[in-house]
Parts: structure tokens; C-alpha cells; sequence
């Protein structure tokens, strides 16, 4: 049936892997993970817990009963207690001891940092992967001349692996700021209703060692070195806005090149993948239009928003708990990780499978390139002996005829000829081709890239060597 509401990032964009992080499946069995991780370290620092009450619920960790769960939440308008009940009815000896000294926040936010953990490492994955199909691109055509634009007005050549750079120290960038919050993150822990543990200490008779110990036991259980050193009933908020800020910054990223390349295919210089059924338009049949590019740049607009959404939330927190975060949060986290997922995919997707077209380029830098040279054949003519104010001059009146020629009659640019004819310059056809070399202008472009790519990327990509070789699959 499709009579509901369906979220597009699941729909449409984001891998089955990232949905998979923040559905049920896998909230509700860490929520059941955790418990077993309480129950267990409790017990292990003596309260009267038996191995058999733990083995009971390791048998049940994955077959949760949701409808069951839903009439207990219908009933009791609490979602934890009706997992608490659900988890309690599938194992009846250790009933009596889950969530044992617990708040609702122990499995919520713990589970909540384990999915963002597991969330970022997703990311990093695609993100290293965008790196490196980027750095191939870049060291392929870092000797492919191309015309290089400031205020989108033609400027000096770069070369198209140059330009690629910029996208990709870009990402090596987002790379370290996931890699800075990734080493940050801290369970919550087992702190109890205010973050004072008063509940675990009444548990162990006012024995602290103990109660150090029991978070100690469970950070490690989960995977974690430590927890928040100190907490209300939840984890700081501003934690949420970190990582946002992490997704947003790649959405940034993402959103510039994406951006660039919509720019580039609007000159035919760049084509995305367009396969063989593709329509462009339901009414152009002939247009190709760069929709992958659009989506990620329409999704980054909505996550960089978001991650203003996770700061607003933190700085509304009252005391130490309220609850006016949990719809929120509920929603603005996941769906920062889908679409992060979706736009690096796409990202990966367009730079393996796209097109660049040098005949095209050199077309657009054949008709820029005379006003370019025109200084290097003003300053030629100036070592023959020519005057430089008088030479500038004529190249003055020059290009503004020429200019009028290319705006005014949509004809070529004459400026070389012009140049040619007027003997002051000493111009002849084989002296001009040798001033046009483009080669002349692009700088250090070529070996900028390279130095680049091994100085900067081949570190990150040898040290990230096990996440390489992620096939993107783009769904629509």
C-alpha cells in the first residue's frame, strides 16, 4: 500500500547500510544490548544477578515483538517502559532485573551515541572513497588545460586535475573534523535521573568504587574506552551539534562541487553519468541536465540547516533534563546521516562515471586566451625596443575593438589580428603561436596537483587503505 508517507531519504536516496543504523532493528536491539551490558556488569560487582537470568536475555536480543511493544506504549505512553515490559514478557526470569537501577536515558542516549558512532563511520567510509575517486580524477587530467573563472568571469588557465584539487582538500578537511569527533565520542554511561548516580550507589550499599566500576564495565562492553565525565540525565546536546556540524561541513563541501560542476556542465565542458534510457526533461527530449549535481546540492541545503537545528536544541536544554529534545532529535540525527550518505554516494557516483570534454575547453580558452597573452606580447615587444606606455596603449584600443567585435556582433575575437597587423608589435604568425602556448599559462597547475595528491592524499588514502573499493549505487 501506498496510502502513508514516506520518507524520500529512505525511498530514494540513502543505503540500505545507513538506514539500517537508525531503524528499529537496530535501536531496539542495543537498547536490549545494553541491558544485557548492566545487568552483566552488575553482577559481576555483586549483586544478586545468576548467569542464567543474562543467558535468557542474549536469547531474545533480536526478536522483538513490535506490535506488542506498540500496545504496551499505547497503554503506558512511555516508550522505554514498553520495551522495559515487551523484553520482560519474552525472558520471565530476568524480568525482575532489567533496567535495574536505570533511567530511561541509559538505553536512549547510549544508543543514540552508538549509532551516531556507527553513523560517522559510514560516512567516513564513503568520504575516503570520495577522496580517493577524486584524486584519480585529478592526477588523470592534471595536465588537461582549462579556462579558471573568478566572479565567473574568465581568469588566468588552470588545469582540470588543479581544479579538482580544491574539491578535494575540501573533503580531506571534513575527514579530519569526523575523525577529531569520531575519537571524542563518550557513552552517556550510567549516571541514573540527574546524572548524580544515586540509584547505583543505593544499589551498592554507598560503595563508589563500585559504581565507577559499573560505567567502566559497560563503556567497555560497548565498545567505547570512556564515558561523559559528567552528565544530567542525558548526554550534553552540544554533543548532537558537533556531529551535525561534521555532516554539514561535508554537505558544504559536497554542495560547492556539485555547484562548480553544474557550472561546468551549463558550458559543455562536464557531463554526469546520463544512462542509456535517461530523460532529461519530460518536455526537452534533447536536454541532459546535470540532476545528480542538483540533488546533492538540494540536499546539502537541508542538512547544513539542520545542523543549526541540533545547536538550537542544546542551547534550550533545561537543568538537567527536559524533554522538549526527544521529537526533535528523534528526527533532525537520522536524517543528517541519510542524507550525508546519499550526497557522498552521488558524489562518488558522478566523479568515477562522469565525462570532461578538452576540445570544448580549449575552445573557450581559444577565445579568451588574446587578451590573456596580450601583456606577454606587450612585453615582448618592449625587449625589441618598444615603448611599454605606448604599446599598452594600442593593446587598450585594441581590446576594446575587439571586445565590442565579440559583444556587439556576435563574431570572434580579432584582437591577435589587430595585434599582427600593427608593426609597433613586430608580431609574426609563428612568433604569435609560440606567446599562445597555453601551457605557458597554467602556472604550476600540473605539479601543484601532484604534489598535492602525494604530500595530502596518498597519506590519508594508505592509512584508510581497508575502507577502499565501496561500489555507489545511485537508486534514482
Amino acid at each position: 500500500m501506498k496510502d502513508r508517507y514516506e520518507n524520500p531519504l529512505c525511498s530514494r536516496y540513502a543505503s540500505d547500510e545507513m538506514q539500517y543504523i537508525f531503524s528499529p532493528d537496530f535501536k531496539f536491539s542495543t537498547w536490549r544490548r545494553l541491558w544485557i551490558a548492566l545487568a552483566e556488569s552488575e553482577k559481576e560487582l555483586g549483586l544478586p544477578i545468576t548467569s542464567e537470568q543474562i543467558e535468557e536475555m542474549r536469547e531474545h536480543i533480536t526478536d522483538i515483538d513490535y506490535e506488542l511493544a506498540d500496545r504496551y506504549e499505547h497503554k503506558l505512553r512511555h516508550d522505554v517502559m514498553a520495551h522495559v515490559h515487551t523484553f520482560g514478557d519474552a525472558c520471565p526470569k530476568a524480568k525482575p532485573i532489567i533496567h535495574l537501577g536505570a533511567t530511561s536515558c541509559y538505553v536512549g542516549d547510549n544508543t543514540d551515541i552508538i549509532q551516531m558512532r556507527d553513523g560517522l563511520l559510514r560516512i567516513k567510509k564513503l568520504l575516503v572513497n570520495a577522496i580517493a575517486a577524486l584524486a584519480d580524477f585529478a592526477r588523470e587530467h592534471r595536465d588537461v588545460p582549462t579556462l579558471a573563472y573568478t566572479h565567473f568571469q574568465a581568469a588566468q588557465p588552470t588545469t582540470v586535475g588543479k581544479r579538482a584539487t580544491l574539491w578535494t582538500q575540501d573533503l580531506c578537511m571534513d575527514l579530519e573534523r569526523l575523525d577529531f569527533e569520531l575519537s571524542r565520542l563518550k557513552l552517556l554511561g550510567c549516571k541514573g535521573t540527574t546524572g548524580t548516580g544515586a540509584s547505583f550507589l543505593e544499589l551498592f550499599h554507598g560503595d563508589h568504587g563500585k559504581v565507577k566500576a559499573l560505567e567502566a564495565k559497560i563503556a567497555e562492553k560497548m565498545g567505547f574506552t570512556a564515558c561523559m565525565p559528567v552528565s544530567g540525565q542525558t548526554y550534553s546536546r552540544k554533543v548532537d551539534g558537533y556531529v551535525l556540524n561534521v555532516l554539514s561541513g561535508i554537505a558544504v563541501s559536497a554542495a560547492k562541487m556539485a555547484t562548480d560542476i553544474r557550472l561546468l556542465a551549463h558550458m559543455k565542458e562536464f557531463d554526469e553519468p546520463f544512462e542509456t534510457n535517461q530523460i532529461g526533461s519530460s518536455a526537452m527530449a534533447y536536454k541532459r541536465n546535470p540532476m545528480r549535481c542538483e540533488r546533492v546540492v538540494s540536499l546539502a541545503r537541508y542538512i547544513i540547516n539542520d545542523a543549526k537545528n541540533a545547536s538550537d536544541t542544546a542551547a534550550a536544554q533545561w537543568l538537567e533534563r527536559t524533554l522538549d529534545d526527544s521529537a526533535n532529535r528523534r528526527i533532525a540525527i537520522p536524517e543528517a546521516f541519510l542524507g550525508v550518505d546519499a550526497i557522498l554516494t552521488l558524489i562518488i557516483n558522478v566523479i568515477k562515471n562522469g565525462k570532461i570534454y578538452p576540445k570544448v575547453m580549449e575552445k573557450h580558452l581559444n577565445e579568451e586566451l588574446p587578451f590573456m597573452a596580450s601583456e606577454n606580447i606587450m612585453m615582448d615587444a618592449v625587449e625589441r625596443g618598444g615603448d611599454r606606455q605606448e604599446l599598452h596603449e594600442h593593446i587598450r584600443q585594441y581590446s576594446q575593438i575587439a571586445a565590442a567585435r565579440v559583444k556587439l556582433e556576435g563574431k570572434d575575437n580579432n584582437l591577435l589580428e589587430l595585434l599582427l597587423q600593427d608593426e609597433k608589435f613586430g608580431l609574426t604568425e609563428e612568433g604569435l603561436k609560440e606567446v599562445l602556448d597555453v601551457r605557458k599559462f597554467i602556472g604550476r597547475s600540473p605539479e601543484q596537483t601532484e604534489e598535492f595528491l602525494s604530500a595530502v592524499v596518498e597519506p590519508i588514502l594508505q592509512e584508510n587503505a581497508a575502507l577502499l573499493g565501496l561500489e555507489a549505487q545511485v537508486r534514482v
